[in-house]
């Protein structure tokens, strides 16, 4: 079953033809989608597209680059948005050092506040990472000393170092269409060492469109052209790699049954 862990179909590239975008997916073979939730104040719209399908589920969380505007926000309101059907995840969330859109201090105050929510309601905590690996590093040891938590390092670009804390810790790791891109063999390196039961596969549409659609707005129904690269860098047949990555999904977000 082709499936793709992260998608943003609330993103506004999606306004003027949502439903075809799914129907296109539903036609390449995805089976089932996981809507990301970026900000509360999207919410609604993340949780309606789940209800409104039955393969799509959703995640509740706020991404660093949104931080500065959720500084109040409470473990409790993310626990209480996390009861609500078809909610599987906690997150987009984490640290984004490279553009810095909001103050680094809030955007950890704010994703170990994820952290609490992910630890107390047991759904997989889904975490941005990006040019914090010492911090996040930090965090992740930090917070997983105070009680475990499920947590997938969504789109991994970061280094090898911060993959094994990760990887130690029992993390799941996505990989996205920048696997495919001709300069990201540092991104290929560390794939090659991902626990191999504890790998999905993502689109992260509409951003980063795998090879040969890059440049263009992603869609899940490029999430085969992912899969065929992870099978490529790991040594694995088209069919190891799809079995392997959906026990893995189902592994990591457990609240949808098999049967969706």
């Amino acid at each position: 079953m082709l499936i793709d862990s992260h998608v943003n179909l609330h993103a506004p590239q999606f306004d003027e033809d949502r439903d075809e975008v799914i129907a296109r997916a539903r036609e390449a073979g995805v089976g089932l989608m996981v809507e990301i939730s970026d900000k509360l104040t999207t919410f609604e719209a993340t949780h309606g597209i789940a209800m409104a399908n039955p393969d799509i589920w959703c995640t509740v969380g706020v991404h660093p680059h949104e931080a500065k505007d959720a500084a109040d926000l409470t473990a409790t309101t993310l626990i209480e948005l996390a009861q609500r059907p078809k909610v599987v995840g906690i997150g987009e969330c984490g640290l984004d050092f490279h553009y810095d859109f909001s103050p680094r201090e809030i955007q950890a105050a704010v994703f170990r506040r994820h952290v609490a929510a992910a630890r107390e309601t047991g759904l997989p905590l889904v975490i941005h990472t990006r040019e914090a690996d010492e911090v996040m590093g930090a965090i992740l040891k930090e917070e997983h000393a105070a009680g475990p938590f499920k947590m997938l390092m969504h789109c991994y670009t970061s280094g090898a170092e911060l993959a094994g804390i990760a990887a130690e810790l029992g993390a799941w790791f996505s990989v996205s269409g920048i696997a495919t891109f001709k300069a990201a063999e540092d991104v290929r390196a560390v794939i090659r060492d991902m626990p191999g039961d504890r790998i999905i596969v993502e689109t992260d549409c509409p951003y980063l469109a795998p090879i040969p659609h890059r440049g263009r707005r992603n869609e899940p129904a490029y999430i085969g052209h992912v899969l065929d690269k992870l099978a490529e860098i790991r040594g694995w047949s088209a069919e190891e790699a799809d079995q392997r990555t959906t026990e893995a999904f189902f592994g990591l977000f457990d609240r949808i049954p098999r049967s969706a």
